[in-house]
């Protein structure tokens, strides 16, 4: 709810920390994840770990995180989020942000598609088969099967923890719009089959060194309803996309987009967006979950956290007195647990209102949605899902 004031100058920064999750909710035994606690592993698995600027504001405050010690007076609102929707993927955890709530989960396929959907796909496209059909991390596979698809030109097909269809093809051997054209082909019959969305992975180069290349192409199953980044933009809210956050969403509600490279670009172009505008600004920092959770590492996990936390200071600086930040996370990806998948944890809430100090306790949240209820009330938005905690 609102007061129906409209304030399009006012401003705030949404900032996912992807994949940091603060422990098991209470329904993790139904996705094998009982003990999963991102956070709280890398705090007890990495020597000197400390993210003191995180730790002023009350990381270690929340309930839940015992590895990391807890402050008198924290600079933050602090809590913590369930997650309502049945899934522990990106585009769940981000659409329930905004206040779509998936009634049925989007499908993953840790052991590869279904041979339906492979021979389908292979059908509409017209080759004979296709490499890899698993879930893989996009480096790995192409180093594994680069060479074998530059002598045969076939498809190097993955997946991942989240719902998605990933093609990877060497520019060399099939030019960009023709793998743009396999994608949208992909399209028709993943989405479909409960997935989110389709990648095409341009790469060049030769083995071991492919890189991928910037060209990178996303097909994006829209949201299904009005959220509330639709409700800002018709408010006449600008609403600003960094990293992924465009992918997510289908750029629906999306004023703007800027895509990132990596974590530190995504920091930089935050506080760049934060001296030259209004509104919105909504930001996705991917390596946690893609360089490190994934793939298991909770030394470079914890080396990321902490590179955060030293640029926090100057993300805060740019900020002006009545700015809002607001800092969470999608789901779990717990670097010591077993496998590659996502964690089904919950996720950490931390509220900063430039100028106020004395942080409150939020306690533990019903929904991801009340962060899209809080934006809406911040701006003097109408909007009627979830439960503002400012």
């Amino acid at each position: 709810m609102s007061d129906g004031q409209v304030d399009s100058e006012k401003r705030a920064v949404l900032l996912v920390l992807d994949s940091v999750g603060v422990g098991e909710l209470p329904d993790a035994a139904d996705y094998g994840d009982v003990g999963s606690h991102t956070l709280g592993h890398i705090a007890e698995a990495v020597d000197g770990f400390s993210m003191p600027n995180l730790e002023a504001l009350g990381i270690g405050n929340i309930e839940g995180i015992p590895q990391i010690d807890p402050v008198e007076s924290p600079r933050a609102d602090y809590g913590r989020m369930i997650e309502v929707a049945q899934g522990k993927d990106t585009a769940t955890g981000h659409w329930e942000f905004v206040g779509i709530v998936m009634d049925e989960p989007f499908r993953t396929f840790p052991d590869g598609f279904d041979e339906e959907i492979i021979e389908e796909f292979c059908e509409a496209i017209g080759v004979d088969g296709v490499l890899g059909n698993k879930a893989a991390s996009g480096t790995v596979i192409i180093e594994e099967l680069g060479r074998e698809h530059m002598e045969t030109g076939k498809p190097i097909v993955y997946t991942s923890a989240d719902p998605v269809f990933q093609i990877a093809a060497h520019e060399d051997v099939v030019d960009i719009e023709t793998l743009y054209k396999w994608c949208e082909a992909a399209y028709e019959v993943a989405i479909p089959a409960g997935l989110s969305r389709v990648i095409a992975r341009p790469f060049v180069g030769s083995w071991p060194d492919f890189e991928r290349t910037e060209r990178r192409k996303d097909y994006t199953f829209p949201p299904p309803k009005r959220m509330v980044l639709d409700a800002l933009q018709e408010a006449g809210v600008r609403t600003t996309a960094i990293g992924k956050i465009g992918n997510i969403y289908a750029s629906q509600g999306i004023s703007d987009e800027i895509k990132t490279r990596d974590n530190d670009e995504g920091v930089e172009q935050t506080i760049r967006c934060l001296g030259d505008r209004k509104g919105l600004i909504f930001t996705n920092l991917v390596d946690f979950d893609s360089k490190y959770g994934h793939r298991r590492n909770p030394q470079g996990y914890a080396e990321a956290l902490m590179r955060f936390d030293s640029q926090f200071p100057a993300l805060l600086e740019a900020m002006d007195e009545g700015d809002l930040l607001i800092i969470t996370a999608d789901h779990g990806n717990d670097p010591t647990y077993e496998g590659t998948d996502h964690t089904r944890e919950y996720v950490p809430l931390l509220v900063v209102e430039v100028g106020k100090e004395n942080g409150r306790d939020l306690g533990t949240r019903k929904t991801f949605a009340d962060i899209g209820a809080s934006i809406a009330e911040f701006f003097g938005v109408e909007w009627e899902i979830g439960e503002s905690f400012l």
